[in-house]
């Protein structure tokens, strides 16, 4: 039986990583919409997206639109991997 990833299995960072995982592999979500879709605020969004950046889950652009910062990310394909095990380890649990 696969094992929890315990960087994905906090609630916040489970609900980013669906969010990512849903995408097609090249596409990205810009931080704003990342934010409405997980409820989260903005500080308690960035200190969790560091915490995926660090371990490699995902990827954060950081650039520009109309003379405003604005941030993209995207999951890698570590993370996708790592994400997929998680799932399969919750239903392992559960099923």
């Amino acid at each position: 039986m696969s094992e929890l990833d315990p960087l994905i299995h906090q609630a916040l960072r489970l609900k980013i990583m669906a969010a990512l995982a849903a995408l097609n592999p090249e596409q990205q979500i810009n931080f704003v919409e990342l934010r409405a879709s997980t409820g989260a605020t903005d500080g308690n969004l960035g200190a969790h997206l560091q915490k995926l950046e660090e371990g490699g889950y995902i990827a954060i652009e950081k650039t520009y639109v109309k003379k405003k910062p604005c941030s993209f990310v995207q999951v890698t394909n570590k993370g996708r991997a790592a994400f997929e095990q998680h799932v399969a380890a919750l239903k392992a649990i559960i099923g």
